[in-house]
């Protein structure tokens, strides 16, 4: 059974549209311990929001979990994780982060509650929700 994620991405930096046009992205550069260990976490196959921070604060699309378990090639050390992701779809109508922290069956979710955690976990229910939000 697939696990559910959501990762964050200035879109100025890196965005949706930049992963659909490449078709596949690696997820790195991420230097927070919880985070990390999302990313070590994450299984070839799990779902993730894809969210702009900073520039929009909304969840735009779903990608999928491409290769997992990668080093992250921007840490000469090798103590820092990455994983590569393929879009899968756009959403039919974002999400934002003001609608999710309106929405009381969203209050635990890790990205009302720990914003600035850049690699968060989502529950099912939360993605159910989240999709229905967004009218899929």
């Amino acid at each position: 059974m697939p696990r559910y994620w959501l990762m964050k991405s200035e879109p100025n930096v890196y965005s949706w549209d930049d992963l659909v046009k490449e078709g596949e992205g690696t997820w790195d550069g991420v230097r927070n311990h919880r985070a990390k260990n999302n990313l070590m976490a994450m299984e070839v196959g799990d779902q993730v929001f894809f969210y702009h921070s900073n520039i929009g604060l909304e969840i735009v699309g779903i990608a999928e979990v491409s290769e997992a378990g990668i080093t992250d090639p921007t840490d000469p050390e090798g103590k820092w994780a990455a994983v590569r992701i393929k879009p899968k779809a756009k959403l039919p109508a974002t999400v934002t982060l003001k609608q999710a922290k309106a929405e009381p069956r969203l209050a635990e979710m890790e990205l009302v509650k720990l914003m600035r955690l850049s690699v968060s976990e989502v529950t099912p229910d939360e993605w159910s929700i989240v999709l229905s939000m967004a009218g899929v």
